[in-house]
């Protein structure tokens, strides 16, 4: 029976591995062409090599200016949380807070990763989705002026480009060791390793 689940695992994640790399094989040339002709936002920061202008699902068609900046906001705003989220994943393996997260409950006594879900009060989990929803709806964090650089528009550009590059990256990293940490927690030490961040074995 356990070399049949292994079995199954192994099937599926290699399913998983094939469709990844179909999702970022490169389309034939008439046919990426096309695409990026038919967007008016070709030229958008943030269009690069390999894909081009690379929207698989249509979000942008038929929307005007506004709405697509509104989409790149987001998209920005997801990469930053994700950097944040990858950072707190790797923190929390080998530094913890002192003190209480509430009544009784220790900041060391909260597993890392998706078993914290269950450690954290509701009334913690309330007080996070306030915060978090307060700070995205009414924007207290605002626009940082302090420690803003002066940089010629080219360089600016480049640097923007590389912040949504890192969003990017950082939202793949995020969703992998969700998925890593999840199925670790539903099969504890399916993959033979001590550590969550196996990258990093000088952390621990």
């Amino acid at each position: 029976l356990t070399y049949l689940k292994t079995k199954k695992m192994k099937l599926a994640i290699a399913a998983l591995l094939a469709g990844s790399a179909a999702a970022f094989a490169p389309a034939s040339t008439k046919s990426t062409i096309s695409a990026i002709k038919a967007s008016p936002f070709e030229g958008e920061l943030g269009v690069i090599e390999p894909t081009g202008f690379f929207d698989p699902f249509g979000l942008s068609d038929g929307i005007d200016q506004e709405t697509f900046d509104n989409y790149r906001i987001a998209e920005l705003k997801h990469g930053r949380v994700a950097q944040l989220a990858v950072i707190g994943y790797v923190t929390q393996e080998i530094v913890r807070f002192p003190g209480e997260i509430a009544p009784g409950i220790k900041f060391a006594d909260v597993p890392n990763g998706v078993a914290a879900i269950d450690a954290i009060p509701t009334l913690g989990w309330a007080q996070i989705i306030f915060l978090i929803g307060a700070v995205d709806y009414w924007g207290f964090l605002g626009d940082f002026d302090s420690g803003k650089p002066d940089l010629a528009p080219e360089l600016l550009e480049k640097r923007q480009l590389q912040e949504l590059q890192h969003g990017r990256l950082a939202m793949l990293a995020f969703l992998e060791l969700l998925r890593h940490d999840s199925q670790n927690l539903v099969s504890p030490g399916f993959d033979g390793l001590d550590n969550l961040i196996t990258g990093l074995p000088f952390i621990y």
